[in-house]
C-alpha cells in the first residue's frame, strides 16, 4: 500500500517525535536489589569456571579494541632477553622474572616460595627510613626499591631469599582450631652491604582481573566511603592513599598495588616492566640498576615501545571479571548473610558503580560487585610490615577485591592468600585480620560450625 507524499511527511514527524520522547524520559534508578548478583563486573561479566577464568576478555570487545587486547595478550607472554636481540631485548642485568605471565599466571594470583627456592611469583619492596620529595619511600643505596634476586650471565643478583615458617593454633569459642603460618624471610648471598635501617615487605603477585573496571570507579566515590577520624564510631576508618604518578606528574588517588601505591593502571604496568624485568618505557626511563655496578650504560631507552606498552595497559584494563556461582544455594544466601553480619561488608564494599566515559564505553556506567572499597585500613601488627608507603602505615593495607577469589584452585592450582600468601586456606586469611577487622574476626570466632562453613561457602562463590 503507498502512501501519497503528506501522508507519509507527517508519519515520518510523529515516528521522530516518539523516539524523542522516548529518549528524553528520565532515566529510571536502577534496582540493585533486583539486580543479578551472578554480574559481578557488570555487562563486562563472563560465566567462565576453569583455569581461564580470569584471562577471558571483556565480551562486548569487538574490531580493532578486540585485536588490541589480542595484541597486548602476546606481549604480556613475551619472554625477555638481553640486548641486544632480534624481538623483545631489554631485560634488565637484575630482574625477578622475564615475563608478565611468569608472576601473574593465568593472570591470577601469586604464592610464596616454600623453603629455599627462587622467587617465582612474589617479590620484596625494599626501603630506608624516611619518604621522597613526593612522600615515596626511600629507595635502599644498593638496592634501590625492590630485591631483585635474578641477573645475567656476568652480574650478580642482589640477593637470595629464603624462608622459616613459625606455626601458631587459633581457637574458636566451639573448640575447633586452624593451624597459621608465618613467614621469617631471610636475604643471603647479598652481593653488597645492607644499608643500615632497611626495610622490607613481601608481596605475591595479585589476580589481574576487573582492574579497569576498579581504575573507572569514581575518585569521589573512594573517598566518600573513608572514614579517617571514625567519626561512626564502629571501629573501621578506611583512609585513601595519596600517591605520586610519573605520567601525569602530579599527587593522586592510589588504587593499586597491596598498598594502593599505584594511581593508573600505566604506572602499574610501567612500574611492573622496570622493576621486575628491568626493562625501560617512555614512563620510567631509567633503568633499575641505575647507580648500581650491574648497570649495563647501555642507551638503548625506552626499551619497550610505545605502542607495545600501551597494547599490554589495555590488555590488563580489559580483563573480564568471572561470574559468581551458587547465588541461590541456601548454604550461600546465609553466608552472605554472615559476612554482612559480621562488617566484613563495611570494607569488602560489595557494590558501586563505575563512573561515564565515553572514552572507554566498555567499562562506562558499569554496576560492579569487587567487594572493596580502594581504602586503606590498620590490619593489626600480626599483618604489619613495618614499612610505610606514602599515606599508608606500617600497619595499613589496601582492601584487596575478593571477585573470583573462589576461583583460585581452579585458575591457580593453590590457595594461597593475604599479602604475602601465608594463609593457605580463605579462614586462615579471615583468622589473620586484626586491627580494625578484629571485632570481625572476633564474631567469627563465636559462630557455630555450619555458620563459619556457611560463610566460606559464600566466599568460594565469589
Amino acid at each position: 500500500m503507498k502512501f501519497p507524499g503528506k501522508i507519509l511527511l507527517v508519519l515520518s514527524c510523529f515516528l521522530i517525535l516518539a523516539v524523542l520522547l522516548h529518549s528524553c524520559r528520565k532515566a529510571e534508578e536502577w534496582d540493585e536489589e533486583q539486580s543479578d548478583e551472578r554480574l559481578s563486573g557488570g555487562s563486562q561479566t563472563v560465566f567462565s569456571e576453569g583455569v581461564g577464568a580470569f584471562s577471558e576478555a571483556f565480551p562486548t570487545l569487538t574490531g580493532t579494541r578486540l585485536e588490541m587486547h589480542d595484541l597486548g595478550d602476546a606481549h604480556f607472554e613475551a619472554t625477555f632477553v638481553s640486548s641486544p636481540a632480534p624481538l623483545f631485548q631489554g631485560l634488565g642485568t637484575i630482574f625477578n622474572s622475564n615475563s608478565c605471565f611468569n608472576c601473574h599466571i593465568n593472570d591470577g594470583r601469586g604464592k610464596p616460595i616454600l623453603n629455599t627456592e627462587p622467587l617465582a611469583s612474589m617479590l620484596f619492596r625494599v626501603s630506608i627510613p624516611g619518604s621522597g620529595v613526593h612522600g615515596e619511600p626511600l629507595s635502599a643505596p644498593g638496592y634501590g626499591g625492590q630485591l631483585q634476586d635474578k641477573a645475567t650471565f656476568g652480574y650478580s643478583p642482589e640477593a637470595g631469599v629464603t624462608v622459616n615458617w613459625i606455626e601458631s593454633t587459633a581457637f574458636f569459642t566451639d573448640g575447633d582450631s586452624i593451624k597459621l603460618r608465618e613467614p621469617v624471610w631471610n636475604f643471603v648471598n647479598h652481593y653488597t652491604s645492607v644499608p643500615a635501617g632497611m626495610m622490607y615487605s613481601a608481596r605475591v603477585a595479585p589476580p589481574l582481573h576487573g582492574m579497569g573496571l576498579l581504575e573507572q570507579i569514581d575518585e569521589y566515590k573512594i573517598r566518600e566511603l573513608a572514614d579517617v577520624n571514625d567519626l561512626d564510631g564502629d571501629g573501621i576508618s578506611g583512609k585513601p592513599n595519596s600517591v605520586w604518578d610519573e605520567k601525569n606528574q602530579r599527587k593522586m588517588l592510589g588504587r593499586f598495588g597491596w598498598k594502593s601505591e599505584a594511581a593508573t593502571l600505566d604506572q602499574q604496568v610501567a612500574g611492573a616492566y622496570n622493576e621486575d624485568m628491568g626493562v625501560t618505557s617512555y614512563i620510567f626511563r631509567t633503568e633499575s640498576s641505575f647507580g648500581q655496578v650491574q648497570y649495563d650504560n647501555i642507551r638503548d631507552e625506552p626499551e619497550v615501545p610505545d605502542s607495545i606498552f600501551n597494547s599490554v595497559v589495555f590488555y590488563v584494563k580489559t580483563l573480564a571479571v568471572p561470574a559468581r556461582r551458587k547465588v541461590t544455594d541456601p548454604v550461600v544466601k546465609r553466608g552472605k548473610e554472615i559476612f554482612s553480619q559480621a562488617s566484613c561488608n563495611k570494607c569488602h564494599i560489595p557494590t558501586i558503580r563505575t563512573k561515564t566515559d565515553v572514552t572507554f564505553p566498555e567499562a562506562s556506567n558499569q554496576l560492579i560487585h569487587p567487594y572493596t572499597d580502594l581504602l586503606l585500613h590498620d590490619m593489626g601488627p600480626g599483618l604489619a610490615d613495618q614499612r610505610p608507603a606514602y599515606e599508608a602505615s606500617g600497619q595499613e593495607w589496601r582492601t584487596p577485591p575478593l571477585w573470583g577469589i573462589g576461583l583460585t584452585q581452579l585458575v591457580n592450582g593453590h590457595n594461597n592468600y593475604l599479602h604475602d600468601g601465608r594463609a593457605r586456606s580463605l579462614m586462615e586469611a579471615v583468622m589473620w585480620h586484626g586491627g580494625e577487622a578484629e571485632a570481625s574476626v572476633n564474631f567469627v570466632k563465636a559462630l557455630p560450625k555450619a555458620d563459619r562453613d556457611a560463610l566460606l561457602s559464600f566466599l568460594r562463590s565469589l
